[in-house]
């Protein structure tokens, strides 16, 4: 029962090896952390390691409705009862900082906010506006070097307020088609100069960044999530997926952990590979794990940690009911990103 013991990960003692994902709620009212969102991260610090929602650095980062920031004192002082709480209860917690890049609709930004991305490349789809509805997604400015610069220069300022607002550290999103992993994708980044044109160029803003953050608040407070063969929010299928991760994972040692998104690609489990061998440090892995799945993650040597999304979102209490063996709730998933109390603080605890 590897999942249910104790470990060290890094500087922290973790309960367990179960790891509560980052999983968008949007009711983050004005972008303000509030007592709604104490009370659900309390709730589930029986985890060994919580990992936020996705969190914008920026203004310009702020590409969904109702989420978290962490770029204004307003919100580090709102943060801090988040993780005050969940210190309280025992547990450990980290921010996801998520820059949504492409994936971003005007209506949903603040004013003067812009929707950038490495290349001028529309994505494919439509975002939820609460003014509109959903709206067709735009084409977003090509960043310039300046705009490279800022955007690395808010992901290290967001890192640093993380640590003021009590976080034990930060999950860098490179993930799910949003900023980071445009820059790692050739549909996305069609970029000419050193951040664009191979693997070792495409990955460069993402080390850069990493660094950044490591630089302010310590390497070993620093992660990052990857979903390598990804498809959501309109990326294809291209060929270099594993050379891109094993030269990104090689850049990347040294941070806290590496947290992968795992899918049913063919080619897939040769890129999870290539990045445990590159990374060479801690892994979470992440995509439709029940216990004893996890379990068997963990013994076969894939993985320190595992995590888990809407099994959480049931069950505040899910350590002891794995522990007990008692059956696990169902969410609703009509109130996964609807403001209010339903479906958020109100499963009960067995």
């Amino acid at each position: 029962m590897k999942l249910l013991s104790p470990f060290r990960l890094g500087r922290f003692e973790l309960q367990n090896r179960a790891v509560m994902a980052p999983m968008t709620r949007s009711r983050a009212i004005g972008g303000l952390p509030n007592d709604l969102m104490r009370d659900y991260y309390a709730q589930r610090a029986s985890a060994g390691l919580i990992i936020t929602e996705g969190t914008a650095p920026s203004p310009n980062a702020l590409g969904y409705a109702r989420i978290p920031g962490l770029f204004d004192e307003a919100q580090v002082r709102g943060w801090r009862s988040v993780t005050d709480a969940v210190h309280d209860a025992g547990g450990r917690i980290v921010a996801q900082l998520m820059h949504t890049g492409r994936i971003a609709h005007p209506d949903n930004l603040p004013a003067g906010a812009r929707v950038l991305a490495p290349s001028a490349v529309r994505a494919d789809g439509k975002m939820y506006t609460d003014e509109k509805g959903p709206q067709p997604l735009p084409a977003p400015e090509a960043m310039t070097a300046a705009d490279l610069h800022e955007a690395r220069e808010e992901f290290a300022l967001a890192a640093k307020n993380a640590i003021d607002a009590g976080f034990d550290g930060v999950e860098l999103h490179g993930a799910n088609g949003y900023l980071l992993e445009q820059f790692l994708h050739p549909h996305t980044n069609r970029r000419e100069d050193e951040y664009g044109g191979s693997t070792e160029k495409r990955a460069r803003f993402v080390v850069e960044t990493a660094q950044a953050a490591a630089e302010r608040i310590g390497a070993d407070r620093v992660a990052i999530r990857l979903s390598p063969h990804n498809g959501f929010n309109d990326l294809p299928a291209h060929g270099e997926v594993e050379e891109q991760y094993s030269v990104l994972a090689r850049a990347l040692r040294g941070l806290l952990y590496v947290h992968i998104v795992q899918n049913a690609d063919a080619a897939y489990p040769k890129s999870e590979a290539a990045i445990r061998e590159g990374f060479g440090g801690p892994l979470i892995l992440n995509g439709g794990f029940d216990h004893e799945r996890a379990e068997a993650a963990i013994a076969a040597g894939r993985t320190e940690l595992v995590s888990f999304g809407r099994p959480f979102i049931a069950n505040p209490d899910l350590i002891d009911k794995w522990k007990t063996g008692a059956d696990l709730a169902s969410p609703d998933p009509s109130t996964f990103y609807t403001p209010g109390a339903k479906g958020y603080v109100d499963y009960v605890k067995s």
